[in-house]
């Protein structure tokens, strides 16, 4: 008995040795860093007043931080612009599941086709470099990435899917900084490849635009809230049959209504065509009157009351951002004569205001659609079952009927963790690429709340503050994920 005893002693003293260095480092370099900032955070710790240099000893404050960080303009201006980021999270999950599917194909081709791809390669290298010995103000730069895009065609055609999924994610494996210091110099507004070939583009569309009519090019502005009007129907239509058939409750109608007529509001204050703002403002309201009436007399069957709202906040926050998009486009075509006359200029992305969020969205965009998303879509690609697609096929579905119906179901799960793990690191990420790219500016427009902590942190010195809009970061991040796997597991299991 004593030597079972002994035995049993023994064995885990040598499984406590193995874990001990990994015990270790969670206890020294997590866990008591997140009790002492939690600890912190309490405190009116700053560098500049609790040094070896002054006598002011640190004293606890209660929840003075706290009261500060709820009444300070600047923690909503940058939680704004982290929410303002998040907002390509639809479009870089889009973007992943099209590659996925698209590698999921063969491409290869047959024999004919790669020696076309070849050929056609060979011929664009080639007419660039007659039109670079005859004067052409084509760059180096331009050179090198048709030369490259070529390379990758041609090896594509010989080496199929395999070579693809490699260059889609190779980009992956390149650090953070490094990619946004070589995205720094695409942006450059002097020498920059970007702009580069936005010039001579936008002098042509200059050229067209101050040829046409100016009211014909401002009807684009027309065009776009007539798009957004059908956005908005298109949700209300979804809404109301949702809650007729007992899909949906009152709470997925009134935050989806919300989501759904936010963009109107934002409308008479854009700067757009006002004429045209006011059939979205309309548009909106009467959405609103009708999701009131519907809420209260039009009713089939019954339902809980946050039935269905994973799937309202899912598709009214993805028709909320076309509106946003539509809203941007149309301010431009509106305003696109007057631009025009004075000569269309590419812009300076990162030194804008108004244009460094959108650059930095576009560079996670590119970074998004080849990440470990694409994989998990892969996987989960691999996994649904053939007899699925032949019941479609045998039922005569088109391809949009069978991914609208066999694919993006079976990929709700994958969905699901892809749209979780996006939410989080998209609360707490910016940091790199601000401090890389930007350094937070212009005027603050790209600096997020990982960001502010850092500034408050660790450039001003005040570490309880900065330790109190981490905890406050952590409990949005908390909240949003308890929300989700709430909703969004009742959405997947639906």
């Amino acid at each position: 008995m004593m030597g079972s005893t002994r035995k049993e002693t023994r064995q885990l003293a040598t499984g406590l040795a193995f874990i001990l260095p990994n015990l270790f480092g969670f206890l020294v370099f997590t866990l008591f860093p997140l009790v002492f900032s939690l600890i912190m955070a309490f405190t009116n710790w700053d560098l500049r007043l609790h040094n070896m240099f002054k006598e002011d000893p640190v004293r606890f404050v209660g929840f003075e931080n706290f009261v500060r960080l709820l009444t300070e303009p600047d923690f909503f201006k940058y939680l704004g612009n982290t929410l303002f980021f998040m907002m390509g999270i639809p479009f870089g999950v889009a973007g992943s599941l099209f590659a996925a599917i698209l590698l999921s194909q063969d491409l290869r081709g047959g024999h004919g086709q790669v020696w076309a791809r070849v050929i056609a390669c060979v011929g664009l290298v080639v007419g660039l470099g007659v039109l670079v010995v005859l004067g052409s103000p084509t760059t180096a730069m331009t050179l090198l990435l048709c030369g490259v895009a070529s390379l990758i065609l041609v090896s594509g055609a010989l080496g199929g899917r395999t070579v693809y999924r490699t260059l889609f994610y190779f980009p992956h494996f390149t650090a953070g900084v490094a990619t946004f210091l070589l995205w720094k110099k695409l942006y450059n507004p002097l020498t920059g490849p970007i702009n580069n070939a936005l010039r001579p583009v936008l002098s042509g569309i200059g050229g067209a635009v101050n040829a046409a009519p100016s009211g014909l090019v401002q009807a684009g502005a027309w065009l776009c809230a007539a798009l957004m009007v059908m956005c908005i129907l298109f949700g209300l239509r979804h809404m109301r049959i949702s809650w007729r058939d007992g899909e949906m409750g009152w709470i997925g109608v009134v935050l989806g209504g919300v989501l759904l007529c936010l963009p109107a509001g934002f409308m008479p204050w854009w700067g757009a065509n006002p004429m045209a703002s006011w059939p979205v403002v309309a548009a909106s309201l009467v959405t609103a009157m009708i999701l009131i009436y519907t809420l209260a007399k039009y009713r089939e069957h019954g339902c809980v009351a946050d039935e269905g709202l994973g799937r309202a906040l899912i598709l009214c926050g993805i028709l909320m951002t076309v509106q946003f998009a539509l809203l941007g486009l149309g301010d431009v075509l509106y305003h696109l004569p007057a631009m025009s006359r004075k000569g269309l200029a590419p812009p300076e992305w990162l030194t804008q205001y108004h244009w460094a969020k959108p650059s930095l969205m576009i560079m996670g965009l590119w970074a998004a659609v080849g990440s470990n998303n694409m994989l998990l879509y892969l996987a989960g690609l691999s996994n649904i079952p053939t007899e699925l697609y032949e019941a479609a096929d045998i039922d005569g579905a088109s391809r949009l009927q069978r991914f609208w119906h066999v694919t993006w179901p079976q990929l709700a799960p994958v969905t699901f963790f892809i749209f979780i793990m996006s939410v989080i690191g998209g609360l707490q990420g910016g940091f790199e690429m601000a401090r890389t790219m930007t350094r937070g500016g212009p005027a603050g427009a790209t600096t997020t709340l990982s960001y502010y902590v850092y500034t408050e942190g660790f450039e001003t010195g005040r570490l309880g503050y900065a330790s109190a809009i981490a905890w406050a970061l952590f409990a949005l991040v908390f909240a949003v994920t308890l929300f989700n796997w709430k909703f969004g597991n009742r959405y997947v299991n639906e």
